[in-house]
């Protein structure tokens, strides 16, 4: 897909970060809108912004986790515009916790956004982008999905999931020609208020982290903001990667997990020792 133009993309999460700047992005490139998240206050500040670009935009109060709230509001979407040529599996959590000492409860709400919310995303608007015989699936994994953390073992299993889940997604898809494709997106450390939504465990103080700290620690390593983050993400879609690195810091984890596919993780643990 080289054109936005009168394209419809769905976006969820796209109350702020890069759900926020991928909206305004595509708006300015002349592509309609349904954007969705959990937070209607910010999603309106959102759907607002993006019309002052002349575009047509819906906005909708959706939890990723409700498998029937996302399938209606796929079909709600397709009715209203007509079509559906993007999907941006944006909406994300993070949790700070060893295995452990992690919450059954916390590992399945995490689980349910970030893995399940993609899985619901992308099969409730497939047959949505098949029909209108062009479209694009964007699934938002991590570098946290090619490289294992200390206290982020949820995070990982639910990244490295969508990344699994995508690659098979994008080889069935060129298996089939049927004009949809998909891309996994890796974004490294990017200047939105993930880490801050973070809910973080106590049994982290194990590994000699502050769960106080461990928010501003992360956020010390953030380069990339989430409007550069946005325009890296279209240009991998108008390039149909297959996978895009997003930031420096992402380039770097990813030779790094290439160079030292086991080694890597003796390196992480001895810079989470000096962190605490």
């Amino acid at each position: 897909m080289k054109d936005f133009r009168n394209k419809v993309a769905a976006i969820t999460g796209a109350g702020s970060g890069m759900g926020r700047e991928l909206a305004l992005e595509l708006a300015r490139r002349g592509a309609h809108l349904a954007v969705s998240d959990i937070d209607v206050d910010k999603l309106e500040e959102t759907a607002s912004m993006a019309r002052a670009h002349g575009v047509t935009v819906t906005a909708a109060r959706l939890d990723v986790a409700d498998r029937a709230a996302v399938i209606a509001w796929a079909d709600a979407v397709a009715a209203e515009h007509g079509k559906v040529n993007l999907v941006f599996n944006n909406a994300g959590v993070a949790l700070a916790a060893t295995v452990e000492g992690m919450r059954y409860e916390d590992f399945e709400w995490l689980m349910n956004i970030n893995f399940w919310g993609v899985v619901y995303g992308t099969k409730a608007f497939l047959p949505h982008l098949r029909a209108a015989g062009e479209g694009h699936i964007v699934n938002i994994s991590s570098v946290f999905g090619l490289v294992g953390i200390p206290s982020q073992s949820a995070y990982n299993a639910s990244k490295f999931a969508v990344r699994g889940f995508t690659e098979s997604l994008r080889m069935e898809l060129d298996i089939l020609r049927c004009g949809v494709s998909a891309t996994s997106i890796h974004p490294g450390g990017i200047k939105t208020n993930i880490a801050r939504a973070a809910r973080s465990d106590p049994s982290i103080r194990a590994l000699g982290l502050d769960p106080g700290a461990a928010t501003a620690d992360f956020e010390k390593a953030f380069r990339t903001t989430a409007a550069d983050a946005a325009k890296a993400i279209l240009r991998a879609v108008e390039r149909d990667a297959r996978r895009a690195m997003i930031g420096t810091d992402a380039f770097a984890i990813d030779a790094m997990v290439r160079v030292l596919p086991a080694a890597y993780q003796t390196l992480v643990s001895r810079a989470t020792k000096r962190l605490s």
